[in-house]
């Protein structure tokens, strides 16, 4: 029985010897910041910069929301490398207890021939679970780490994108005092610019897919009527390359007119353009479906 707790306490020390690398993994060094608490605090800042600049930074973002993504997908790694550890514990503690017979034993055990079978299945049954645990959690582990470090560089980079904004707070604001602040007002609900943005582009543009504007509700320009939605087909479906080609052509005519007309930003094709960053196109991360990426529609928001 000596030599059956000696392969127990063999799984057993596995685990325990894996325990500082998960531990590692799952927690980080003691000197960095919580990944959580760092991206809360800049979503804050980051909001508060939104207000600042009348409408939300798409580049700022983008940036926050893949942040926060890979903030989350290291999170989920992180519980998931956890209950592993747990369960390779849990198969250690179960066969340290069940006292199991090794190879050695076996020939030399006086009793139950069908004990002997079992037992012998047994060890061979758990000898590979324990295996295929040991290997699952190296892999988890190096997924871990991995997922860990692109979340730190996209709070980095948020981090930076908060700085930039903030060095341009000259130029921002004032773009910003050059088209004033407007109320929305009206049956509409829009504000006079974004009405003089959306009769121009209807005089310029068919809209066979019609076109939506004021969203109550909405936290974003679409809730202080800052901002219309110029469909490109309709029910959730990709645009026909001919209406593909006229939302490409109104996305280029809001950039070329958008100083006279006071343009903030433009979003299409999973792509924005915001003129407050002076960056040019930029793409978006995936947000999970054709509308909710722009390919139906080219959203435009007004200062």
């Amino acid at each position: 029985m000596r030599s059956s707790r000696s392969i127990a306490l063999g799984i057993l020390l596995s685990a325990l010897v894996l325990t500082p690398m998960v531990a590692g993994a799952a927690t980080g060094q003691a000197a960095k910041p919580n990944p959580e608490a760092e991206l809360k605090r800049l979503t804050q800042e980051a909001s508060l910069l939104n207000k600042r600049y009348r409408g939300q930074v798409q580049s700022l973002e983008e940036t926050r929301v893949q942040a926060s993504k890979a903030t989350a997908n290291a999170k989920g790694l992180k519980r998931t490398l956890a209950t592993a550890q747990g369960d390779v514990t849990r198969f250690a503690q179960t066969a340290y207890m069940g006292g199991l017979l090794d190879n050695t034993s076996l020939l030399s055990f006086q009793g139950d021939p069908g004990l002997v079978l079992d037992q012998a299945a047994t060890v061979s049954y758990l000898a590979g679970q324990r295996a295929g645990q040991l290997g699952r959690i190296k892999q988890l582990i190096k997924e871990a780490k991995t997922a860990e470090k692109a979340a730190e560089t996209k709070i980095v980079q948020l981090k930076n994108d908060i700085v930039k904004l903030k060095r341009d707070r000259v130029r921002i604001e004032g773009l910003l005092a050059k088209y004033g602040f407007q109320q929305p007002g009206g049956s509409d609900g829009l504000t006079p610019r974004m009405v003089s943005v959306r009769n121009t582009v209807l005089q310029n543009f068919p809209m066979p897919y019609s076109y939506g504007c004021l969203r109550p509700g909405d936290p974003g320009d679409h809730g202080s009527g800052r901002a219309c939605d110029f469909m490109m087909s309709s029910g959730g479906r990709m645009p026909t390359p001919d209406a593909k080609a006229r939302g490409d052509r109104l996305a280029q005519w809001a950039i070329q007119n958008g100083a006279s007309l006071g343009i903030m930003y433009i979003i299409w094709q999973q792509r924005y353009y915001d003129v407050r960053t002076g960056a040019g196109w930029r793409m978006m991360s995936d947000r999970g479906g054709i509308t909710a990426n722009h390919y139906d529609h080219v959203h435009v928001s007004v200062f």
